[in-house]
Formats: C-alpha cells, structure tokens, sequence
C-alpha cells in the first residue's frame, strides 16, 4: 500500500565490509537501491525510519520513496532485510524500485477475528493453516489484510479462499478452495489405541507359548537317543 512517507538516503563511494562498519559507527546502515531497469545505488539510510515502516499496519507491503540527494527520489518496497544475530538490530537494508503502473505479487496478511460456535457450543478445535494470501495488483490497490470472521463456523466449517470479498482490480493468486479457517471435532484414537494393547500382549503371549510346546516334546526325544 503507498503511504506518504519519504526516506532520506545519502550515496556511499564504496562497499565492503569496512565500509559497512564505517556506516554503522556513524549511526546509520548500508542500503542498496535497485531493479525498473537501472543501475542499483549504494546508499545509506537511518534504520529508525526503516523500523518504523516495517513495524507499521501495512509493514512490507509499504510503499514509499527513497530521496537520494542529487541522484533520484523513487518508490520502493523493502525487498531484503539483515538483522544482527544477537542483538535484533537491522543491519542492511535492500530497497526494491516500483513502477507504480505494473501489477506486482505480494502477500498480503489473514487476520481471524471472533470465537467460533464450534469451538464454544460443540468443544471443537479451531486451526487457521493460512496466515498469508499472494495477491496480484498495481502498488495502490494492495489491501492492507483481510479480515476473516469465524464466529458461524461449526465443527466441520471451513472459510476458504473464495469466501474473501476482493477489491476490484485485485487477483488472488492462492487457490480458491485453500483453507483459511476450519473448526475440527476433538479426535479419540488415543483411547482406541490403549484398548488394543492388552489384545496384541495376548496374542504375542500365544505364539510365544505355541513356539514353545514343539521345543519341549523335542527334548525327551533327544534322551532316548
């Protein structure tokens, strides 16, 4: 989704790992721009302001311009991000270039909202397998999420792919019968598997006496010799 946020990016001469660590002393991080068919850019830009777009509603799915003093302002997407391994902190950023005329494909997030009649009235079990839905569209018209309510469902209840209302100009990709939602009954093979056991325990208790009864008729046999 575009939201009107600009990014200020500063060129950097060189890369490498020495000029990284110079970058990151000054308090900013290495960052790349690139794709729409032109040369990629290295620059460097405050991780503050990339945090806070990705911890925004519309997180990767943000659209916003990156202005490189004296070289371009354009739209990008955060395409790549690296975090330290210990302490969480970003550490390089990738920045992606949007032509805001060309559809794209992004995963757009599934949010689950209310208590399902199945789980409260009949004990079930509500599983929700997808989290994320890919859609196809130009950069404006990407939804923010959808918001799925599951408060109907009944054990046995699914909400699917083609349940979502889609906005005009927007193509899901999934297909339409994946399972989004579904409330499932409590399963008893536990118990079922516990009362078998005895039965089996029986029954290697007769083999094992059958194996033995021809053993021990051989062994007076083996005397009278």
């Amino acid at each position: 989704m575009r939201i009107e946020t600009v990014v200020n990016a500063e060129p950097r001469s060189s890369r490498g790992k020495n000029e990284a660590r110079r970058v990151r002393v000054t308090g900013r991080i290495p960052a790349v721009i690139y794709g729409a068919f032109k040369d990629p850019v290295a620059v460097s830009v405050n991780p503050k302001d990339v945090v806070k777009i990705l911890r925004s509603k519309t997180g990767h799915n943000s659209i916003f311009d990156v202005e490189v003093a004296g070289v371009e302002k354009t739209p990008v997407i955060v395409a790549e991000e690296q975090y330290h391994p210990v302490k969480g902190t970003l550490m390089h950023i990738d920045f992606k270039r949007i032509d805001l005329t060309r559809k794209l494909r992004v995963p757009v997030p599934v949010h689950v909202h209310g208590e399902a009649k199945g789980v409260k009235q009949q004990g079930g079990i509500l599983e929700v397998p997808t989290r994320f839905i890919e859609v196809e569209c130009i950069p404006d018209q990407i939804p923010d999420e959808y918001s799925v309510d599951v408060t109907e469902l009944m054990v046995g209840g699914a909400i699917r792919v083609s349940d979502l209302k889609v906005g005009e100009g927007v193509r899901i990709v999934a297909a339409p019968e994946l399972v989004i939602a579904h409330v499932v009954g409590l399963r008893e093979e536990a118990p079922a598997a516990a009362a078998a056991e005895p039965e089996v325990a029986k029954k290697g208790k007769k083999e094992d006496a059958a194996k033995a009864a021809p053993a021990a008729k051989a062994a007076p046999a083996a005397k009278k010799k």
